[in-house]
């Protein structure tokens, strides 16, 4: 334990001298500079920072006019939503995007599979949804035709 504390010492006396001597060996021009660019930094910071600010409010106004502009004309309610779901027809034309692959007819196939697979999952959930609702009305209809 009395090594740690003889390195501590060392450190500590050695930090002393050094700062001591940078202090006292620095030119006074050094100085001059330092006091200067400090002192601009001062004076200057609060102006600097108000300009930042400003920008950055600017910044901030455009973004949130620009992402309230987007969600207006996005803006649709899940009953109008629901059953609107747009299924791609079975255009199999040239002029897709898939069409400039090399091969015979290389893709169609699987984009078929896709949108019979979009089908089948869009007929189980409304399959679903209509039990479901199906099912809230049996609740309804049995809760006042039970007596209690």
């Amino acid at each position: 334990m009395d090594v740690f504390w003889n390195i501590l010492r060392v450190a500590r006396e050695r930090f002393q001298n050094n700062v001591a001597a940078a202090v006292v060996n620095t030119p006074i021009e050094k100085w001059i500079k330092l006091v200067i660019i400090a002192g601009a930094y001062m004076l200057l910071r609060p102006y600097i920072i108000k300009l930042g600010g400003r920008a950055q409010m600017r910044s901030h106004e455009d973004e949130a006019a620009e992402s309230e502009a987007t969600y207006q004309k996005a803006q649709i309610s899940p009953n109008q939503l629901r059953g609107q779901v747009d299924i791609p027809e079975d255009s199999d034309d040239e002029t897709e995007e898939g069409a400039l692959a090399s091969g015979a007819d290389w893709g169609k196939k699987a984009r078929r599979r896709q949108r019979d697979m979009i089908k089948k999952l869009l007929d189980a959930e409304e399959r679903r949804l209509q039990e479901t609702l199906e099912e809230e009305e049996d609740k309804d209809i049995e809760e006042f035709l039970i007596p209690s």
